[in-house]
């Protein structure tokens, strides 16, 4: 059977052909420039709180792996990233966390989100898979796979204020700095058990997520109506359907977003593996198509943070290099919609 593949698998495909050392050839003085600028930030709307604009996905994060894991976290407090997204739901990613932040001694430094719901059966989260002969769509799209000897996590049904408390003690802390409802199963239900959390410090952020373009109109609604401080949604060049209903809702009620799968659903690095950086990608200070992909992402002026995941630090120092430097203006965001219009067409 081929397992489905995976970024990193995408990226190692770039190494290996030598394209990825070719860009960073390409703008050597680029890279070091914007080695030696400061942290891009952006400001979480509801406090001004700010937050460095890339930030980890995590769940793919096992203990089979925890020595390949810990480093990554390490080196993500080390190149000045705060913002580490789990979820009681990715199984074992919050106590590898937990773990590693306690063996570092940087808890007090990092930006912890979490997800929990209200527990049971139901899954709320992206689209089955299309019927037979419909068309792929951005937001349809499979996600990338789990890496070699991972496997996915499976539900557990535990949910309410019990996933809450299991998380605070596999996190080894005493407060969260963001709790998201997974993928808006049960928001008004649990918020009350939020607000009351907010209000005993416990929690600090009441945020929500979703994967389903079919939610879009319903997380619009919920931000109108509840205090929501933050908004995870899937966004990425080659799917911008946030931009509709959730990204113009988010910036008139002040919601900070948070960006997942801002390097596409296992395809965009795909389609842009043959093809160079264009030169004018210097007036960005990026030297890979990731930095590109997710400079775009959260150039976008409601976007707060992209939280890309991997589970290696060559990757994750590239991704962080996106933090710094030029960030696209709106002409800018215009001509990398139409060099990746072109490549789709």
């Amino acid at each position: 059977m081929t397992r489905a593949r995976t970024t990193d698998d995408t990226r190692r495909g770039f190494l290996r052909t030598g394209l990825a050392a070719g860009a960073f050839a390409l703008f050597p003085r680029t890279q070091a420039r914007a080695a030696d600028l400061p942290l891009i930030t952006k400001p979480i709307p509801s406090t001004g709180e700010r937050l460095p604009v890339i930030g980890l996905g995590t769940i793919w994060y096992r203990d089979a792996q925890y020595a390949q894991l810990r480093p990554v976290l390490q080196r993500l407090g080390e190149l000045g990233g705060t913002l580490i997204d789990t979820a009681a739901g990715y199984g074992e990613s919050e106590g590898v966390i937990g773990r590693a932040l306690a063996e570092l001694g940087t808890r007090d430094r990092m930006f912890l989100a979490t997800k929990f719901d209200r527990g049971g059966t139901v899954v709320s989260g992206p689209p089955a898979t299309p019927a037979p002969g419909a068309p792929l769509t951005p937001a349809t799209t499979p996600l990338p796979g789990p890496p070699p000897g991972v496997t996915r996590p499976g539900r557990d049904g535990i949910g309410g204020r019990e996933s809450v408390e299991r998380s605070l003690l596999r996190l080894r802390t005493d407060r969260i700095d963001l709790l998201q409802v997974h993928n808006m199963h049960g928001t008004d239900e649990l918020m009350p058990l939020l607000q009351e959390w907010k209000r005993a410090g416990r929690i600090r952020y009441i945020g929500l997520t979703t994967f389903n373009p079919q939610q879009h109109g319903l997380v619009a609604e919920t931000m109108r109506r509840l205090p929501i401080d933050f908004v995870q949604v899937d966004y990425s060049i080659g799917n911008r359907a946030a931009e509709r209903e959730i990204l113009p809702v988010a910036a008139e009620r002040g919601v900070a977003v948070m960006a997942n799968v801002p390097l596409g659903r296992a395809t965009l690095l795909t389609r842009l593996a043959e093809r160079p950086l264009p030169a004018w990608a210097a007036d960005l200070d990026v030297t890979s198509w990731s930095q590109f992909l997710l400079k775009y992402v959260v150039s976008h002026p409601a976007v707060t943070c992209a939280i890309p995941g991997t589970t290696r630090v060559a990757h994750l120092e590239e991704n962080m290099h996106a933090c710094r430097g030029r960030l696209p203006d709106a002409a800018m965001r215009r001509r990398m919609e139409a060099l990746w219009d072109e490549v789709i067409a």
